[in-house]
């Protein structure tokens, strides 16, 4: 089954419809992870948004999405690259009971202290160069309402997000205003007239229906009336990026006691991967080689703040 993301433009060009509907993908993002039906949902929410909103990206890099959290969920991160290879992990608080009915604030913002954190990070940064950081507010009830809010304040850009994701499948629509540039007009309707039908029309949609319909078909429902330019589809993979050298390089920022305590205790280092479960082991002497004056510097992880 195919993954991949959509792009559609009205014939006015200032209203951008994408749509990305993720199977296999979403299946292998899940294939080290169990949890309750309700965190999956928001997983697979901020999965969709992710790729929907790396669709735009003017550069070669990522953009991650990450929800630390105040409740039962820690976290909840979303890595998503340029060319729509992604990965997404979950990580829930030890002791804490998921409830059934469990929502974005109860989950991760109970106590008002959850922070939403968009990174945009450029794979050739010159040196010095930080990625973009921007704090999302917890506004609203899902993933799609504080994205939103996040568009309009920081993007300036009005922007609409249907987002819904089960253990099979990830789904989602975005409707973007961009800006008049003149010229493109046809008929009588005027920029903000046609933004407001496309809302309209896209504001039909049900959660099961999203879900359920293909691109294609879901498209042609919401806006057969509209003439749609229609762009080449992009696929959208599962690719997660560790290595060992990745896990060596984060074990010598634990210091040389901290792994030599471990070493005493266990006799070996054993890390998996948070993305995709991958074990990565060091016994003493491979531990001895993290500290060995000489030992090079491994390539770093794309910014994830915990």
């Amino acid at each position: 089954m195919d993954d991949l993301l959509k792009k559609y433009l009205f014939d006015t060009r200032n209203v951008r419809v994408q749509a990305v509907r993720l199977h296999d993908t979403w299946k292998q993002a899940q294939a080290q992870q169990t949890h309750p039906a309700c965190v999956t949902r928001l997983l697979g929410e901020l999965v969709a948004a992710a790729t929907l909103l790396a669709a735009n990206l003017k550069f070669d890099g990522s953009l991650v999405l990450q929800i630390q959290g105040d409740g039962p969920v820690a976290l909840l991160v979303v890595e998503c690259r340029s060319d729509l290879s992604l990965r997404a992990t979950v990580k829930i608080r030890e002791g804490h009971e998921v409830p059934a009915d469990g929502t974005m604030q109860s989950l991760l913002n109970a106590r008002g202290q959850g922070r939403f954190i968009v990174v945009l990070d450029p794979a050739n940064k010159v040196p010095g160069q930080q990625p973009y950081q921007g704090i999302v507010p917890l506004e609203g009830d899902t993933v799609a309402e504080a994205l939103q809010h996040y568009m309009k304040a920081s993007e300036q850009l009005d922007t609409r997000l249907w987002l819904a994701a089960n253990d099979d499948v990830v789904a989602g629509l975005l409707l973007q205003r961009l800006p008049d540039h003149g010229g493109h007009e046809t008929g009588d309707a005027s920029p903000a007239e046609t933004w407001e039908r496309a809302q309209v029309l896209a504001g039909t949609l049900e959660t099961e229906e999203l879900l359920a319909t293909d691109t294609d078909t879901l498209i042609h429902r919401l806006f057969w009336q509209e003439t749609l330019l229609t762009f080449e589809p992009a696929p959208v993979r599962w690719f997660c990026p560790c290595t060992r050298e990745r896990v060596a390089s984060m074990l010598r920022t634990l210091g040389q006691a901290e792994i030599d305590s471990i070493l005493a205790e266990q006799g070996k280092v054993e890390v998996h991967c948070d993305f995709c479960g991958k074990p990565y082991a060091f016994d003493a002497v491979d531990c001895t080689g993290l500290f060995a004056a000489g030992t090079p510097a491994a390539e770093q992880d794309p910014p994830t703040v915990h």
